[in-house]
């Protein structure tokens, strides 16, 4: 069972995730999607983390932080695994660029929040 301590661990990789596929995606343009197979993978590989540090968050945590597109972020995981031979890749495009920064604004506040709800816990 996801401790609360897990759950920072957990808020990281996603942040980490995220922060990575927009560094990746700097200067670079959609249709490098189409010519450039590592940064594809590289990218549907970092979604696929995002979703499942996602699913291990638990909904007292994720309840907290309503900013984060909890389900949409599970689902996108669940379709980029299960629909591995039919990725969209206007939809990643998308996500990586549209959807990604305010993520990892809202990830970084959930991040700090935990972490002072922890230090609170323990004094």
């Amino acid at each position: 069972m996801p401790t609360r301590k897990s759950d920072v661990i957990r808020l990281r990789h996603m942040f980490d995730a995220c922060k990575k596929a927009l560094q990746f995606t700097k200067e670079k343009s959609r249709n490098d999607l189409e010519t450039d197979e590592q940064l594809t993978l590289a990218l549907v590989r970092l979604m696929e983390i995002l979703g499942e540090a996602a699913t291990k968050v638990t909904l007292e945590v994720q309840n907290r932080h309503l900013l984060i597109p909890w389900k949409r972020i599970i689902g996108t995981r669940n379709r980029l695994i299960h629909g591995y031979d039919k990725v969209n890749l206007d939809i990643l495009w998308q996500i990586i660029t549209v959807d990604l920064p305010d993520l990892s604004n809202s990830l970084q506040i959930a991040i700090l929040q935990e972490e002072q709800n922890e230090q609170q816990r323990l004094m």
